[in-house]
Parts: C-alpha cells; sequence; structure tokens
C-alpha cells in the first residue's frame, strides 16, 4: 500500500506559527523533502525533531521527484516543505503532487502560514475577489507578455518580490498598467515587517531613494471599473429634429441614416409609422 504525501506549511518568519498538526506530522514520517535541507533543519531542530531529510528544489525537482514517489508507493510517508509558507504555491512542490496524483498516491494538506493570504489579511485592501500572479518573469518578453494579460485585471492582485528586483517591478506596473493603489508587506511575522500603503507612483519614487530590504508581498488594486458607455443616439430623435426643419420623411430618414451610420431601410419603417399621420 502506497505511503502518504503531506504538504507541509512551515512558518513565513516566526517559527512560533508552525502548528502542533504540523509538528506532529513531521515527527511521524519517514523522511521529508525540503526545499534547502539547512533551512530546515533550523526547523526540526527548534522542535527536537529527527528525521532524515532530502534535497526537493526548482533544479532537481524532475529527478528527485521519481525518487519520492518510488519510496511514496514503497509504503514510506514524507513530509514536503519549502523554505518558508505553504509548499506548491509559487513553489516547484506542484510538481510532486502532481506525480503522486498521476500514480494514485494519497496526498494530504497540512495547512498553516502562507504570505499571499498574511498579506492580504493586513493591506487594507479589497480581498472580496484577488488573484495570485507569483513572481514576474525576469525575462522581458515573458514579463511584458504577463503584465499585458492583466492590465484589465479587476480583481485585486498578489505578487512576490525579491528586494533587488522590487523597484524594477514597480517601474514596470506602473508604466504598464498605469497608477493605482498598492501595499507593500515586507517581513511579514518578523521583527522588521512593514505595510507601506500607497500608490504605484509613490512607491517608485519612495524606492528610487530607499533600497529596498527583505522579501516583499505586492498587493496591487485592480484596473478600475470601466466607464458604462453612454446608450447610442436614437435614430427616431434625429428624424423627428430634421422634420421640424421642414424635411420629408424620407429625407430626413435618409439624412439621419447617414449621420448615424445606421441602414436607412432600419429606421424607414419605424420613421413613417411614427410621423406620417403628423405631415
Amino acid at each position: 500500500m502506497a505511503g502518504t504525501l503531506y504538504v507541509v506549511a512551515t512558518p513565513i518568519g516566526n517559527l512560533g506559527d508552525l502548528s502542533p498538526r504540523a509538528q506532529q506530522v513531521l515527527a511521524q514520517v519517514d523522511f521529508i523533502a525540503a526545499e534547502d535541507t539547512r533551512v530546515g533543519a533550523k526547523l526540526l531542530n527548534r522542535f527536537e525533531i529527527k528525521k532524515p531529510q532530502i534535497s526537493y528544489f526548482e533544479h532537481n525537482r524532475r529527478a528527485k521527484g521519481e525518487q519520492i514517489a518510488a519510496r511514496l508507493e514503497a509504503g514510506e510517508s514524507c513530509a514536503l516543505i519549502t523554505d518558508a509558507g505553504t509548499p506548491a504555491i509559487s513553489d516547484p512542490g506542484t510538481d510532486l503532487v502532481d506525480i503522486c496524483a498521476q500514480r494514485g498516491i494519497p496526498v494530504v494538506a497540512v495547512p498553516g502560514p502562507c504570505a499571499a493570504i498574511a498579506a492580504l489579511s493586513i493591506a487594507g485592501m479589497d480581498c472580496g475577489r484577488w488573484c495570485f500572479e507569483g513572481f514576474l518573469s525576469v525575462n522581458k518578453k515573458s514579463r511584458r507578455e504577463h503584465l499585458e494579460d492583466i492590465r484589465g485585471e479587476r480583481r485585486t492582485m498578489v505578487f512576490y518580490e525579491a528586494p533587488h528586483k522590487l523597484l524594477r517591478t514597480l517601474e514596470d506596473l506602473h508604466q504598464v498598467l498605469g497608477d493605482r493603489p498598492i501595499a507593500l508587506v515586507r517581513e511579514i511575522t518578523k521583527i522588521h515587517e512593514e505595510v507601506y500603503r500607497t500608490t504605484l507612483a509613490q512607491a517608485v519614487e519612495h524606492y528610487r531613494e530607499n533600497p529596498p530590504r527583505g522579501e516583499f508581498v505586492l498587493v496591487l488594486a485592480g484596473a478600475p471599473k470601466p466607464q458604462e458607455d453612454e446608450a447610442p443616439p436614437d435614430p427616431m430623435e434625429a428624424v423627428e429634429a430634421l422634420l421640424a426643419q421642414g424635411c420629408s420623411i424620407s429625407e430626413a430618414v435618409k439624412r439621419a441614416a447617414k449621420e448615424l451610420g445606421v441602414p436607412k431601410n432600419s429606421i424607414y419603417n419605424q420613421a413613417m409609422e411614427r410621423f406620417s399621420q403628423k405631415e
């Protein structure tokens, strides 16, 4: 019988946020797949958990994913952890979950900290409807395509960004999406946690003068609701105005149709029914 893969959320800063259930699972599984085993070791040592770890990260995910799946199929259990937060959210853990799903290996969530949710909760922005956009690509073409795709997105958007790329990201967002409200949340649950609520234009100016530090979550307002289009002009009103100027019905219909760009035949019968008795 196949073992179980546990997707375990770990603290995004404050180690006190590791749930009792997560501690229990980490202590009971046969082994732990960690994004960085050094970071995993600090967490395990803090809670006096002694379990073997194997590395599982972006550049070895294909080979290690197969190895982990084989061990699970042999009956072992595994906890998947990332450096911080919930695995598989903008994270290579997605691939391992997919492998297990395809092979019928049970996958169980052990929920807990998530930087996107934590940032939304303190951003002070509309979070009734929102979408997660993750990291913008460093590739210029992919980055531009991503920004163009979300130009009209009206839901609040959440991005992750590293400090050394933050200013460029803010500049690109401002250039493509225009100025709009943004909350920049950094170092969540850590000593220097900060929420900077501002606009894209002001954020660009601020970080040009103040080099950013720490990992950021950007909570960006969606595109403003487009103004409702004005009702199209009523052809009958145009016909009536021309009749008042002395035009015949046929002449008024012809001129109104030309001015409004509508077929003459589409309004002629209506005009005859409404105005023929007035002539």
